[in-house]
């Protein structure tokens, strides 16, 4: 493990820490690599009951790093971002997030995923990808809908704006809001709380509420990295990318 990403086990927990705290725990293809292969020791370790991933500081994660995407863009399914993206979509263990501060693009596209979630009342949530040329990822463009309607799954996607953790706790996102700085103690302690509980049981209860919907979640995240990397190298996309570079507003009025 690289030290932007720590990873403990306590009493069943395997936890996963995002540490780039100068950051805001932007993600790097090392740290995407390392989350993946965290969770794969995680599914196979037989001590594991709970898997928690936070990020350190304050903050859950600010997203892509933009200067390090653009260096390693995903190229394949074999890619860093998307080995941890398919990695957390097949998890039988339960899988849970504290989230303070920001949580963006796959900070919170990821909670889509997890069975529990608790945010701190600082906790602020935005998926981008229109915004910057590109598209869904992560099954969003499926999961968000279902989980918050259509019509503010459309305004959420579309528009790209950040959205509050009273937001988040009144759509589904989240299970609780708890105060800022106590956010991952009290996940942890619903975490050792859920691994006291018998593991055949959670993991089969879990099983019976995901199974049928997991080959269409399969399907959808496929076909939604198809697009997003054909809109990696659109005219849009390099429109936004170049004004996040440069300090300006991008002008996406000269594309159809």
């Amino acid at each position: 493990m690289t030290d932007l990403v720590r990873t403990t086990v306590t009493d069943g927990v395997y936890q996963i820490e995002m540490n780039r705290p100068e950051k805001k725990n932007a993600l790097t293809a090392e740290m995407y690599s390392a989350m993946a292969d965290g969770l794969i020791e995680a599914e196979s370790n037989p001590a594991v009951r709970v898997i928690l991933i936070h990020g350190s500081a304050g903050n859950f994660t600010a997203g892509n790093d933009l200067n390090d995407f653009l260096r390693n863009p995903p190229a394949s399914e074999n890619s860093p971002v998307f080995r941890f993206i398919n990695g957390f979509a097949t998890l039988q263990k339960p899988f849970v997030a504290a989230v303070e501060g920001i949580a963006i693009g796959v900070g919170t596209t990821m909670l889509l995923h997890c069975d529990l979630v608790y945010a701190g009342t600082g906790a602020r949530f935005c998926m981008p990808f229109a915004s910057l040329g590109l598209t869904p990822e992560a099954g969003s463009s499926l999961l968000l809908a279902q989980r918050v309607g259509h019509v503010r799954a459309a305004e959420m996607l579309m528009f790209g704006e950040q959205y509050d953790a009273d937001f988040g706790l009144a759509s589904g996102l989240v299970n609780a809001v708890i105060p800022d700085g106590q956010v991952i103690e009290h996940a942890l302690a619903r975490c050792h709380k859920l691994a006291a509980q018998p593991a055949a049981s959670i993991r089969l209860t879990k099983e019976l509420m995901v199974r049928n919907q997991r080959p269409l979640v399969r399907e959808i995240m496929a076909r939604e990295s198809q697009i997003f990397g054909q809109q990696l190298s659109s005219p849009e996309a390099k429109e936004a990318f170049s004004a996040f570079l440069e300090k300006r507003r991008p002008d996406f009025s000269k594309f159809a």
